[in-house]
């Protein structure tokens, strides 16, 4: 008996929606699963919310709820949208998880038993005014490799360095935006430096994507330090024997893999070490971005601590949309559930796009105009029309049943060698190279149906037109078969239309040369896949432009984060005429979730605001209350309304706060 294989997903952070990039790693994985299952391997998909880490922990202050409330939000929002998409995963679990807590504790004591980890004295960011260290995301300042603004663990926007903590220069609170001290604090390390010899031996042997690989043996060649695996938080899994220390979130999310698996294998009867312990196949789907994390960390703890090594690391390209870089703040985002499931397009279509575009490790562009093109010329005009064409035909001639006749030997090789090509493409992790077969076998029927017209056959030669039609069921059949991983909510219909009574996802790959049985009853013909209109498109790619146009007018309303800007004279800032106001009306603004229209006294004359700040303050909290205004600023029309002063606000974790004076003041009063 083969092996078991395990396959797991980059877990999804339980801080926010779900959106088309994250769906760029777990739909190929989740197509990857359903081949596997297709070709009779035993394999088992688990997944989870990583639960622990900092960004989570300013969200929930700035939302005034626990983290373990916030976690619970998003968790139950991604495994919504993930059954939404036909993503199934064996087990979606939750780093915060009682397992992943008792599986992080052990495998850090092996590491220590193991002399891998060990304490040292280091000097760290500590913020004087809200009294606490800064670890990670609490923290923002310069990179001390390329001088560019750079957050706690990470240089997000220069070099790309994974940070150790205590090395951000100039470091800055993020919560308050005071200078932070530095004071000395022993922490533990992971000796990631005395792995190098066996990272650069294992690497070359690793499967999955080539990108991965390479990007992890040139980081090995050139550096490879130690690594601080402790945290100064509450939230997360306690470091052994230290209750004021928690575990690096990057240590205990990987191991949710770990403690995942034990947990289906607890309620299955079956053994977790079968797959940690004695040689599984693990294959990790992960986001180009945590390559570093999956490729170098993760394979010298789980060498340390004496378990299976993972066989493959398969790292997916980024994504565009409308051939911009994406980028939440700005607004250049598709949103899973609100943009796509809510509005009722099919999982299906989003899957089979994810999947043809592009090769697993490229960019992707998305864009709704693309995306229509895709379903209209190659699911309703190609695949769809097949499939509908033979059916409707053979049930109108033949009484809705499959014809006598020998399937052209033709059409069986070309079904055979579709088959393989979806196989390798799946064992290549090329999952385009898969679809692009089932959807030429497609092409091929179309051009097989036009080529022996049926249609004239059937008036001279019902003999030979059965021939054909039953060559045509079986294309049908095979393409059901192959294309399922892909739509399989889509496929599972065309089976049943084809008068399979089972679910076409228990059928293996190899059921596609087996021949359509003759005489066998027919389903009742469906239109498989129905055309977008270009009204639809329009409509959703308005809401796309809306989203932007409101990402820009909450910059412009001054919700921005803190950003080193260049130095004005004082003549400059006395140009600018900034007056104490104080809002008299507040009201929403039709389309629009984040901007308000505001009526604001400046002192004498009433001006009229458009604030992104609708996501911040209910619209009868701010009547009465007084603001700080921008008065001279050039008018702008923000969805058609204008807009002629700015109200002054600060982030803070993305929502704004409003800049007001301590004490009432006279309404008018400059600021100066």
């Amino acid at each position: 008996m083969s092996s078991p294989i395990l396959v797991t997903c980059g877990l999804p952070y339980a801080n926010g929606a779900c959106h088309l990039g994250h769906l760029r790693t777990y739909v190929p994985a989740d197509i990857f699963v359903r081949g596997l299952k297709k070709l009779n391997k035993e394999v088992l998909f688990v997944c989870g919310s990583d639960a622990h880490g900092t960004p989570i922990v300013v969200n929930a202050e700035a939302q005034g709820m626990t983290p373990k409330a916030l976690v619970t939000r998003y968790h139950q929002h991604f495994d919504e949208v993930f059954k939404g998409m036909g993503i199934n995963f064996d087990l979606f679990g939750d780093t915060d998880d009682a397992a992943c807590h008792n599986r992080t504790q052990e495998m850090v004591k092996a590491l220590m038993d193991g002399g891998h980890v060990y304490p040292r004295e280091i000097e760290l960011a500590y913020c004087p005014k809200c009294e606490r260290f800064l670890p990670d995301r609490y923290v923002e300042g310069e990179c001390p490799y390329c001088g560019k603004p750079a957050r706690g663990d990470e240089c997000d926007m220069g070099c790309g360095r994974h940070l150790e903590p205590g090395e951000i220069k100039n470091a800055v609170c993020k919560v308050c935006g005071g200078k932070a001290q530095y004071r000395k604090q022993v922490h533990y390390f992971f000796k990631l430096s005395e792995f190098k010899d066996f990272l650069l031996d294992y690497l070359p042997t690793l499967g999955g994507t080539t990108s991965a690989r390479n990007y992890a043996i040139e980081w090995v060649r050139q550096e490879l330090k130690d690594w601080c695996i402790t945290r100064n938080m509450a939230w997360g899994v306690k470091f052994p024997g230290h209750d004021d220390l928690v575990v690096y979130v990057w240590v205990d999310a990987p191991i949710g893999y770990v403690a995942f698996t034990e947990e289906w294998c607890a309620s299955h009867g079956r053994d977790w070490k079968d797959y940690w312990k004695d040689g599984a196949k693990i294959i990790h789907f992960i986001g180009g971005d945590i390559v570093y994390h999956h490729c170098i960390f993760w394979p010298a703890m789980l060498k340390g601590a004496g378990y299976t090594l993972p066989s493959a690391v398969v790292a997916s390209g980024m994504l565009k949309i409308d051939d911009k870089k994406f980028s939440k703040s700005r607004g250049n985002v598709i949103w899973v559930k609100e943009d796509y499931l809510e509005r009722g397009l099919h999982p299906d279509l989003l899957r089979y796009y994810l999947a043809s575009y592009t090769a697993h490790n490229k960019e992707v562009n998305f864009s709704w105009k693309i995306f229509a093109d895709k379903v209209n010329t190659e699911l309703v005009g190609a695949f769809g029309n097949f499939i509908n064409r033979g059916l409707t035909f053979t049930v109108k001639n033949f009484q809705g049943r499959v014809p006598a006749g020998e399937i052209d030997r033709d059409v069986m090789a070309k079904i055979e060698e579709t088959m393989n090509d979806v196989v390798s493409g799946l064992e290549e992790y090329e999952f385009k190279k898969a679809a692009d077969a089932v959807m030429s076998l497609a092409d091929y029927g179309n051009i097989y149906f036009q080529s022996h017209e049926p249609w004239k056959l059937v008036k001279t030669d019902m003999v030979a037109a059965g021939a054909v039609l039953k060559s045509c069921l079986q294309i049908s059949k095979a393409l059901a078969l192959l294309m399922e991983p892909v739509m399989p909510s889509k496929m599972q219909n065309a089976w049943k239309q084809l008068g399979f009574k089972d679910a076409v996802a228990d059928r293996p790959f190899s059921e596609a040369i087996n021949p359509i049985a003759e005489g066998s009853l027919l389903g009742t013909p469906e239109i498989l896949f129905t055309r977008m209109e270009d009204a639809a498109i329009k409509e959703l790619d308005r809401i796309f432009a809306d989203r932007m146009k409101e990402a820009e007018a909450k910059e412009k309303s001054g919700v921005k984060g803190a950003e080193k800007k260049g130095e004005i004279s004082f003549e400059e800032f006395s140009s600018l005429d900034i007056r104490i106001g104080q809002i008299k009306e507040a009201g929403a603004i039709k389309g629009s979730k984040k901007l308000l229209k505001l009526q604001v006294d400046i002192g004498g004359e009433i001006r009229q605001v458009v604030a992104g700040i609708a996501e911040a303050y209910p619209t009868e909290e701010l009547v009465g209350t007084q603001v700080v205004v921008l008065v001279n600023l050039k008018p702008a029309k923000l969805f058609g309304i204008e807009s002629q002063a700015m109200l002054l606000a600060a982030d803070r974790a993305g929502k704004a706060v409003l800049l007001q004076p301590r004490v009432a003041v006279e309404i008018g009063t400059k600021v100066r």
